[in-house]
């Protein structure tokens, strides 16, 4: 467990390391027990994970397919509220990819919220 409450600027950038390196582990003690993550898929409205085991096990499962490129671009931080956009890919084709964003909640040094949402 950590000792020291982390920035919202370390949250954000072990969680982009865990999708990058398909590595979930580095997810384990970023989100708080009464997280929520609302998805983008299935559209149109996406799905809605709640409480800490939840939302771990469904970032868990997408840092770790290793079928999936998840490429963070640099995100904007305002007071507890990360803007982090990114771009998935899932294949060698030139339309394999989709453009989106989270917007991620950290508080205490924990992802309290996050909800995705896709550029169409």
């Amino acid at each position: 467990m950590n000792q020291t409450p982390r920035t919202i600027h370390e949250v954000i950038n072990r969680y982009n390391q865990a999708f990058r390196l398909h590595d979930p582990a580095l997810l384990e003690d970023l989100i708080s027990d009464d997280c929520v993550i609302e998805d983008t898929s299935p559209a149109p409205a996406g799905a809605r994970h709640e409480g800490g085991r939840a939302s771990l096990a469904r970032w868990a499962g997408l840092a770790g397919d290793p079928d999936l490129s998840f490429s963070p671009e640099p995100a904007e931080i305002v007071g507890e509220l990360a803007v982090a956009p990114w771009i998935l890919r899932w294949g060698p084709g030139t339309d394999d990819w989709v453009r989106g964003v989270n917007l991620i909640r950290v508080r205490d040094g924990r992802i309290v919220e996050a909800r995705g949402y896709l550029k169409a």
